[in-house]
């Protein structure tokens, strides 16, 4: 459907600025007017442009990234303006016109629109799936079932903050570790490439055989010099071949396995997806969504095919009547603790509450497993980084020890 981009006058006088969806350009006038605006100027940006224009557009679009924070706060906001008694419609209008970002504002657009012809939010938001998850949709459908949507927007919007600070508390922890990692190679990579060559140069006079380290110090930098372009090969074909091995059915369940029983790393994954899996689990419970539905979700979003096997039994032996403690207990991926905390619940009647606990606890848990993540990985990098250096250093000095007792 066309998008038109409009100027137009409210019912109070005040400039008004936007973009509409329609059929033709006698609908985009209709809905304004119908919207309570009086259009001045009416312009057609996308459906009659030529292939090089669409082009360009399209491109436009797609490199107009919408943040999640920015869904995060659109949640939010419509959350305020709904518990505020203000209508759907009216709200999505107000939202539009704040938002900055064109690709969001668009994406707003066809939402409201579509609100405005009689489609539920729930169809509404389906409609633009990169943009809002299974999970967002799910709970706005519960919400307008319920009669309850403010309530549930305002949850969704919480979760989804809580989730981008517990991603954002990883991100942080590894990048000072790459940093380190990507500033000692490039500095190894000059050293050995430039530096030790002109020192080496001393050494081929001599009518020794160099020792060992020194020859290989020798080798390693002739090939770098020679080959650099090779190694660069090298790495990016090993991406590649690891990123195809990790597509692949096997290789995604190896590569999964080795995530939860790495040392050091492994616990923290695993702490990760019990937390998200409590959280989520909590809020779609918490906004009426049944249970096995709510697994269902789940499963598609913790991102381990091991752990997902599991959740995917734990639903079927729930459907034939079992507890989700007893139906997920057999498993070693969730701790014999977790799932108490789940029974206790289930037997209270206060399942969800319970798993906000649980991930509350599980969070908690996260940050202190990274902090003693990067606390061990500084370190192992230090002190890779000496052994490397060390290296270099031992394999100058030792021939320059030979010639000092050749001398004597």
């Amino acid at each position: 459907m066309p998008i038109y981009e409009y100027k137009a006058f409210d019912q109070k006088g005040k400039s008004r600025k936007g973009i509409i969806e329609a059929e033709n350009e006698s609908g985009a006038r209709s809905k304004l007017r119908a919207a309570g605006m009086y259009p001045e100027t009416l312009r057609e940006n996308f459906s009659h442009a030529s292939k090089k224009e669409k082009k360009t557009l399209a491109a436009s679009f797609s490199l107009e990234r919408i943040k999640s924070a920015e869904i995060h706060l659109f949640t939010r906001q419509l959350a305020t303006l709904l518990g505020a008694g203000i209508p759907l419609v009216s709200a999505l209008s107000s939202l539009l016109e704040q938002t900055a970002n064109p690709a969001l504002k668009k994406a707003l657009a066809q939402i409201k629109d579509g609100v405005n012809e009689g489609n539920t939010l729930t169809s509404s938001l389906a409609r633009h799936p990169k943009l809002f998850s299974t999970i967002y949709i799910n709970m706005v459908r519960a919400g307008e079932a319920s009669g309850s949507l403010d309530i549930v927007l305002e949850k969704l919007a919480d979760f989804g903050e809580k989730q981008q600070m517990l991603q954002g508390r990883l991100k942080a922890a590894l990048v000072y570790p790459v940093f380190m990692a990507v500033i000692g190679s490039a500095i190894l990579f000059i050293l050995i490439t430039y530096i030790v060559p002109n020192i080496t140069k001393v050494f081929a006079d001599m009518e020794r055989t160099l020792p060992l380290p020194t020859r290989l110090l020798i080798a390693l930098s002739n090939f770098l010099r020679g080959y650099w372009w090779l190694v660069i090969l090298g790495l990016v074909g090993l991406l590649f071949a690891f990123r195809a091995f990790i597509r692949s059915g096997k290789g995604r369940r190896r590569w999964d396995l080795l995530k939860l029983k790495a040392p050091i790393v492994g616990s923290v994954t695993q702490k990760v997806v019990l937390a998200r899996f409590a959280s989520t689990m909590a809020s779609l419970l918490g906004s009426s969504v049944p249970l096995v539905t709510s697994m269902q979700i789940v499963q598609s979003i913790v991102n381990n095919e091991l752990i997902a096997e599991v959740i995917d039994e734990a639903i079927e032996r729930i459907r034939k009547g079992k507890s989700m403690a007893s139906s997920l207990g057999s498993s070693p991926w969730f701790p014999p603790i977790f799932v108490q905390m789940i029974g206790v619940g289930e037997q209270s009647g206060n399942l969800e509450p319970m798993l906000i606990k649980v991930a509350d606890a599980y969070e908690r848990e996260v940050d202190m497993a990274i902090m003693g993540m990067t606390s061990l990985i500084e370190p192992i990098m230090i002190a890779a980084m000496g052994a490397a250096v060390g290296f270099v250093v031992l394999s100058i000095l030792l021939p320059i020890f030979e010639m000092n007792q050749m001398v004597g």
